[in-house]
């Protein structure tokens, strides 16, 4: 049997790896603890993802019927049956370094205890001791408590910054996301950012080097995807610094974005596109003279398996959009998909 740090609802459950347990003795102790579990509290719903745990375990080894057929003889689904199981993972974790007394657990909702588990070991204190004290616990008191905590400890805010933030001077709801994105940074970007913040360390400097950070991010995140650049000369850091000097960080950003989203889009389309000619020849074959209308809808769409592709575009603007696969062979040093040509008759849409 397995015990609980929780001990104000006192149940004991059976161990899933005892061999000495019958089936009718094990789905009994189950039995008789789910129906204990009678209270739709929280502390109720730890507990039923504790059953849920053990009945998992139980039905994974070998002769189990199944975790799934055990729910549907409970009307319950495997999402209610997760979302418990959830519950029961969050207050394990949380009681390895709090403890959790009932009257404390019931001023957390659900979805705040999760978040709770989910924390690091300093802000769960802050929660609990909270909670401890007669506050109710939702997702947004925890969030709250998560901002505070990292506007006042991140090693990457300037004193200045954590200063002003601690005593509530500045905000931190707006200084905790200038931490996580400055974060993010090589310390190279983080420079810059965090002599401008220290320097005017107001509301308006945080924001805009919140901002600029999350563009770096993004840029620098675009930069590595773009196997264009693999086989050019270009001075990224060089051409990032000129963005910076004539404030076009923001629209270079999305450009290079934009590029890695086309090249990975331009993959997937080759990859479709070959599945496609594979499939429209793997239906001819599959197909005959007594199949006339699927043969009918292989005629109609096989030609998108084509070398040269035409669709029409949306009827209110018209026109059609023509795409040209060229099939040179790869190079001996890639094996990069070949490019393909683009064409478009119509109004641009």
């Amino acid at each position: 049997m397995t015990d609980s740090p929780i001990a104000s609802l006192a149940l004991r459950l059976p161990d899933p790896e005892d061999e000495t347990l019958l089936p009718g003795q094990f789905y009994g102790a189950v039995e008789t603890a789910w129906q204990l579990c009678d209270r739709l509290d929280l502390e109720t719903e730890i507990w039923r993802g504790r059953i849920l745990r053990v009945v998992r375990d139980r039905e994974q080894r070998p002769g189990g019927l199944g975790f799934g057929q055990w729910l549907v003889e409970r009307e319950l689904s495997k999402q209610q049956a997760y979302e418990a199981m959830a519950l029961a993972d969050s207050a394990d974790a949380i009681l390895e370094t709090e403890s959790l007394e009932s009257p404390t657990l019931q001023n957390f909702s659900k979805r705040a205890f999760v978040a709770t588990a989910a924390a690091t070991p300093e802000v769960r204190h802050l929660v609990i001791e909270s909670a401890r004290q007669g506050d109710r616990i939702d997702r947004r008191q925890v969030r709250r408590l998560e901002e505070e905590w990292v506007a006042v400890s991140s090693e990457v805010l300037p004193p200045e910054v954590k200063t002003k933030a601690a005593e509530n001077v500045l905000p931190a709801r707006y200084v905790a996301p200038l931490a996580r994105e400055l974060a993010k940074l090589p310390a190279v970007h983080q420079s810059p950012l965090q002599a401008a913040i220290a320097a005017n360390p107001d509301v308006e400097t945080v924001k805009q080097a919140t901002g600029e950070a999350q563009r770096l991010r993004r840029y620098l995140e675009a930069i590595p995807q773009l196997r264009t650049l693999d086989t050019a000369a270009v001075d990224l850091e060089g051409a990032l610094a000129e963005a910076l000097r004539v404030d076009a960080l923001k629209t270079t950003t999305d450009f290079t974005t934009t590029a890695a989203q086309v090249e990975q889009l331009t993959v997937k389309l080759y990859g479709a596109w070959q599945r496609l000619a594979d499939l429209a020849d793997r239906l001819y074959l599959e197909s005959g003279e007594s199949t006339p209308q699927l043969r009918s809808l292989l005629a109609v769409l096989s030609p998108l398996s084509q070398p040269e592709i035409t669709v029409p575009l949306s009827p209110e603007r018209g026109g059609t959009l023509r795409l040209q696969f060229l099939t040179h062979p790869p190079s001996p040093q890639t094996a990069d998909p070949p490019p393909f040509g683009l064409d478009v008759d119509g109004p641009p849409w």
